[in-house]
C-alpha cells in the first residue's frame, strides 16, 4: 500500500523543550488509514495535524470500541533517531485489536507508516536530556450505527507528541495509594489490553489517591482483593531478599515491552525475577522482617520510576528509606543508555529510522 503524503501548510511553533511535561503538544502531521469490510485497510496517507469528523452514532463513542499503543522516539548524542522494540508494541496493538474484535494490521506497514511520520516530523524531535518524542498509534470503531456488535468501518492513525518526564518527580521515587475498594480489570476481561476503557476504569481511584497526595494507584486483582497486579500506568516489581518479584500475566495484566525488558536485563545480570502471584500480604510481611529492599515500576511513559512509599488503608510504608534502590537506578541508566543510543545495544532492541 501507498503512504499518500500532504504537507502541512500552516506548521507550530515548537514548544520550550524544558517545559514540555506530558502529552500538551502534537506535531504537525498524522498518519490516518481507513478500514471497511469490501476494501479492508485502505487509503493510508500523512496528513496535516487536525480533527476528526464523526458522526454522532459512531460506534466508538457509545461501545468503546478503541485500542492503542504508546512508544517513543528518542534523538540520540550521535545526531541518530531511534525506536525501541517497535515490532513489540505493533504486535502488541494486534493482540488488543483480537480482544476487542478489530481487524489485524499489517504489522510491517505499520512500522513503516510510524518510520515515514517520524521523518516527516523530525525536526520535533526534543533533543534535551531525558526528552523524548511519544508515539500515539490508535484505533477506532467509527459505524453510524446504535446496536451493540464489532465495527464494520475504522480508522487507524497516529499522532506525534514532544514529551518530557511523565511524572513530575522523574526519576524520585514516587508515593503509591493501594486500591482496596475499586477494581481495574479481571480475569477474562479486557486487561491484557490496552483499551482506552481500562483507563476510563482507574479515573475515580486515580482521582482519590490524588486528594490524598499520591501519585498514582496500586491495584489489586479483582476476585479476592488480595494480589497485587499493577500501579495505573506501570507495571510492578518488588525487591525481597534475593528474589525481583513481578506479578505473572494472568490476562488482567498489560503486558508490558519495559517490563519484559526489564526481567531480560535483570536475568542478564544474574539477578533472580520471579513471575508469579504476589499478595500484598507477603509485602507487609516482607516489610515488617525487613526483607523488602526496594520497589519500582516499569513503562514506556515513565520507563524506570521508584515507589518510595505505599499507603495501604491508614498505614505508610516507607521503601528503602524513601530513596531510589540501587536496582531501580541501574535498570534506569542502562535502558535509557540503550534508548539514546549512549551504550552499546547487545540486544538489538533499537530501531535507528532515517
Amino acid at each position: 500500500m501507498q503512504i499518500k503524503f500532504e504537507r502541512n501548510t500552516a506548521p507550530k511553533p515548537k514548544p520550550d523543550q524544558t517545559k514540555l511535561g506530558f502529552g500538551n503538544y502534537f506535531t504537525d502531521h498524522m498518519f490516518v488509514m481507513k478500514y471497511d469490510e469490501t476494501e479492508g485497510w485502505h487509503n493510508a496517507g500523512i496528513v496535516p495535524y487536525g480533527p476528526f469528523c464523526l458522526d454522532p452514532a459512531a460506534m466508538c463513542l457509545h461501545y468503546g470500541q478503541e485500542v492503542f499503543e504508546g512508544m517513543k522516539a528518542y534523538y540520540g548524542s550521535d545526531g541518530k533517531v531511534r525506536l525501541f522494540r517497535p515490532e513489540e508494541n505493533i504486535a502488541r496493538l494486534n493482540a488488543s485489536n483480537e480482544r476487542l474484535c478489530i481487524p489485524q494490521l499489517d504489522e510491517a506497514f505499520v512500522l513503516r507508516a510510524i518510520e515515514e511520520l517520524v521523518n516527516v516530523d523530525r525536526d520535533w524531535i526534543p533533543t534535551q536530556d531525558g526528552t523524548s518524542l511519544y508515539i500515539r498509534p490508535f484505533v477506532f470503531a467509527v459505524d453510524p450505527y446504535v446496536g451493540v456488535r464489532p465495527a464494520n468501518q475504522y480508522i487507524f492513525a497516529v499522532i506525534l507528541s514532544p514529551v518530557g518526564a511523565y511524572y513530575p518527580e522523574g526519576l524520585n521515587p514516587v508515593s503509591i495509594f493501594v486500591e482496596q475498594e475499586y477494581v481495574r480489570a479481571v480475569r477474562g476481561g479486557t486487561g491484557m489490553a490496552k483499551a482506552g476503557g481500562n483507563y476510563a476504569a482507574t479515573l475515580k481511584a486515580q482521582g482519590i489517591a490524588k486528594q490524598k497526595g499520591y501519585t498514582q494507584v496500586l491495584w489489586l486483582d479483582g476476585i479476592e482483593r488480595k494480589y497485587i497486579e499493577e500501579v495505573g500506568t506501570m507495571n510492578v516489581f518488588f525487591v525481597i531478599g534475593d528474589e525481583i518479584i513481578t506479578p505473572e500475566l494472568s490476562g488482567s495484566i498489560l503486558p508490558g515491552i519495559t517490563r519484559k525488558s526489564c526481567i531480560e536485563l535483570l536475568r542478564n545480570k544474574g539477578y533472580n525475577v520471579v513471575e508469579r502471584a504476589l499478595a500484598l500480604e507477603e509485602v507487609l510481611q516482607a516489610v515488617a522482617s525487613g526483607q523488602l529492599k526496594e520497589s519500582f515500576g516499569t513503562g514506556t511513559a515513565a520507563v524506570i520510576s521508584p515507589v518510595g512509599a505505599l499507603a495501604c488503608g491508614e498505614e505508610v510504608i516507607t521503601i528503602n528509606s524513601g530513596k531510589t534502590g540501587e536496582i531501580s537506578q541501574w535498570l534506569y541508566d542502562e535502558l535509557t543508555g540503550i534508548q539514546w543510543g549512549k551504550i552499546a545495544d547487545q540486544y538489538g532492541w533499537t530501531k535507528v529510522i532515517g
